[in-house]
C-alpha cells in the first residue's frame, strides 16, 4: 500500500492560487496564513497527476467528448460509497456547482421569485439568486449545543410565502453537519407537498467522517428524488477545484428533460479534456489516497479542538461530521465582528473567513480551513493565542 505525505509543504506562491495570491487583494497584507479558501495544500492522487501528464503529453487537445469509462466511474463510485444506483442518463457535466445553482435558478424560476436558504451557509447560496434578482428568504438554522439543526417548523412558514426553490447544503457548510435521514425525509416531504424544487449541493459528500455516512438527498424517498436536483464532483474530494468537474444527478425526467434542454441551449453540457480525464482517474484509483487524506484531516480537527481548548478556551470548534472545515465559535471574545477580523487578521496574521459572510447567525463565528499540513496549523494557532492573550491583556 501507498503510503502518502500529506506533511509536505508546497509552496504555492506565484501559481495563481487564489488563497495565497489574492491575498492583499481581500485582506490588505499578503503576509498572512492563508487558511480561507475551500481547497487543500495537498497533492492531488498520484493516479490523477499521473493521467493528466499522459494526456497531455498526447499534444492534441481538440473537441472532446467523454467517454463510457467515465460515465461508468462516476457510476460506480456513487454505488459503492453512497448506495445510490444511478442511470447514465440522470447525469450531466456542469461547468461548476456554483453555476449550477445559477443555472437552476435561471431556468426553473423567474425575476422577483423566492429562494429559500438555510444561513449561516455556504455565501454564494445568496449570492447568485440576488445577482438574478430573485427575492432570498432565509429560513435560519437552529444551533443548540454547538450543533445545527433545520427549522423545520419555520421552513413551512416560509414556504408559504411561495417559494420557487430551496437550496440545500448537503452536507453543511460551514457547520460540518450530515444531515440525517430522517431529517432530509422531513425536508423531502415539505419541499415537495408545496411545490419547491430542492437543489442539494453535495459537493462534500465524499468527506465525511468516521461514525458519520453523507446520505444523498434523492435516496431518502421518492418524494426527495422527484423533486431534486444534485449537483456533486470529485473537486473537494481529491483537491482538483481547478479542474471543473462537476456533474448533475436527476432521476425525475420531466425535470431532467427541462434541464438539460437548457444546458444545451448554451453548450455548458460540454466537458473539458481534463475534466474527463481526472474524474475518471480519481474515481477509478483514489480511493487509497482519499482514505488516508481523511485520516489526515481528522487528525488535523481534534489537534485544532485539543489545542484551542488547552490554550484558548474562548474560541470553541464546531467539530465537522463532514469536510476539512471548522465553524469556530469565537462569541466568548466578547468582540464586534469587525474587531473579530481585526484579530485575526491584523493580530494573528490569519485569513479565515468571516462568519458574517454565511450570512444570519455568523456573527461572532470564523471559519478554518484545516486540509493544510499540521505543522502550519501548529504554527496558526500559536500566532492566533499570542494575539488572544495580548488582546485580554489590555
Amino acid at each position: 500500500m501507498a503510503v502518502y505525505n500529506f506533511d509536505e509543504i508546497i509552496d504555492r506562491n506565484g501559481t495563481n492560487c487564489l488563497k495565497v495570491d489574492a491575498l492583499q487583494e481581500r485582506y490588505g497584507s499578503s503576509d498572512l496564513i492563508p487558511l480561507w479558501v475551500a481547497d487543500m495544500d495537498f497533492k492531488a492522487p498520484p493516479a490523477v497527476i499521473d493521467a493528466i501528464i499522459k494526456r497531455a503529453q498526447h499534444g492534441i487537445f481538440g473537441y472532446t467528448r467523454p467517454s463510457q469509462e467515465y460515465h461508468d466511474s462516476i457510476r460506480n463510485w456513487l454505488d459503492k460509497h453512497h448506495d445510490w444506483q444511478i442511470k447514465q442518463e440522470w447525469t450531466s457535466f456542469i461547468p461548476g456547482i456554483v453555476k449550477g445553482i445559477g443555472f437552476v435558478v435561471s431556468c426553473f424560476t423567474d425575476r422577483n421569485d423566492k429562494i429559500i436558504i438555510q444561513p449561516p451557509v455556504y455565501h454564494p447560496f445568496r449570492i447568485i439568486p440576488t445577482l438574478q434578482h430573485r427575492e432570498v428568504i432565509d429560513n435560519e438554522l437552529i444551533l443548540k449545543e454547538n450543533r445545527y439543526y433545520m427549522d423545520l417548523e419555520g421552513l413551512k412558514k416560509k414556504i408559504a410565502l411561495g417559494a420557487k426553490i430551496l437550496i440545500l447544503c448537503n452536507p453543511h457548510n460551514p457547520g460540518g453537519r450530515v444531515w440525517t435521514k430522517q431529517e432530509l425525509i422531513d425536508l423531502a416531504e415539505i419541499c415537495y407537498d408545496n411545490n419547491v424544487l430542492v437543489i442539494s449541493d453535495e459537493i462534500h459528500a465524499d468527506l465525511a467522517h468516521k461514525g458519520h455516512k453523507h446520505i444523498p438527498f434523492a435516496t431518502v424517498s421518492d418524494k426527495a428524488a422527484m423533486n431534486s436536483i444534485t449537483f456533486m464532483a470529485p473537486s473537494k474530494t481529491f483537491n482538483i477545484a481547478g479542474i471543473v468537474s462537476s456533474f448533475s444527478v436527476i432521476p425525475n425526467q420531466k425535470i431532467r428533460d427541462k434541464f438539460h434542454a437548457y444546458l444545451e441551449s448554451f453548450e455548458l453540457e460540454e466537458g473539458y479534456i481534463f475534466a474527463y480525464t481526472a474524474t475518471q482517474a480519481a474515481y477509478q484509483h483514489g480511493e487509497e489516497w482519499l482514505v488516508q487524506a481523511k485520516e489526515y484531516i481528522w487528525g488535523n480537527i481534534q489537534f485544532v479542538d485539543n489545542y484551542l481548548k488547552e490554550n484558548i478556551p474562548q474560541i470553541k470548534a464546531m467539530i465537522p461530521d463532514a469536510s476539512y472545515l471548522i465553524w469556530l465559535d469565537c462569541r466568548d471574545l466578547n468582540l464586534s465582528q469587525p474587531q473579530l477580523e481585526d484579530l485575526f487578521v491584523n493580530k494573528a496574521k490569519l485569513a479565515l473567513n468571516t462568519g458574517t459572510m454565511f450570512g444570519k447567525g455568523g456573527e461572532g463565528f470564523m471559519r478554518l480551513n484545516v486540509g493544510s499540513p499540521r505543522s502550519i496549523l501548529a504554527k496558526a494557532l500559536a500566532q492566533l493565542k499570542d494575539a488572544v492573550n495580548n488582546k485580554l491583556q489590555k
